[in-house]
């Protein structure tokens, strides 16, 4: 029969793993809603430019905001336009249409970043100035990941505990 301290434990233990469970499921989420509704206002601004003119604004601006270059990550820059046009679509004339298609330049940009090892949310949270700073006490930015700008966690907040001399 276990033990009240072990009971205890235990009880924590699998509380622990559930909260983990949903911090990690929410930032993914948070991150990738916020980059969408950060680039369907930015594509509204665009409204009336050239197409082209208005896509590239977007992208060199969301390129400075994660700073990168189109050479950096080349396959997904060309996602990020894809996906910036269909925002653009969005933001002209919302439709179903409009939002099949951006979800499926949204698919791409997915792909794209999966690609590198990394995906939309960790981009987003790595890179991004617009980053929430919770993003990085759920999944730290791996060494040469994250912004030079930025100061990071070493490990997610699960894992710090309590000094040594309390065990």
């Amino acid at each position: 029969m276990p033990t009240l301290v072990d009971s205890l434990h235990a009880e924590a233990e699998a509380a622990i793993a559930t909260m983990r469970a949903a911090c990690e499921a929410a930032r993914t989420v948070h991150a990738r809603a916020e980059l969408a509704r950060h680039m369907l206002t930015t594509a509204r601004k665009t409204l009336g430019r050239p197409r082209a003119e208005a896509v590239a604004a977007v992208v060199d601006e969301w390129l400075f905001a994660w700073a990168l270059s189109r050479g950096d990550v080349p396959g997904i820059a060309a996602a990020m336009d894809s996906v910036t046009d269909a925002f653009c679509t969005m933001a002209e004339a919302p439709s179903p249409a409009a939002d099949a298609a951006l979800r499926a330049a949204w698919d791409g940009l997915e792909a794209a970043c999966a690609a590198t090892g990394a995906s939309v949310a960790d981009r987003m949270a790595w890179r991004s100035m617009c980053a929430h700073g919770w993003w990085a006490d759920i999944r730290p930015a791996p060494p040469g990941e994250g912004r030079a700008d930025t100061s990071w966690p070493a490990a997610p907040f699960w894992t710090k505990g309590c000094l040594p001399q309390c065990l």
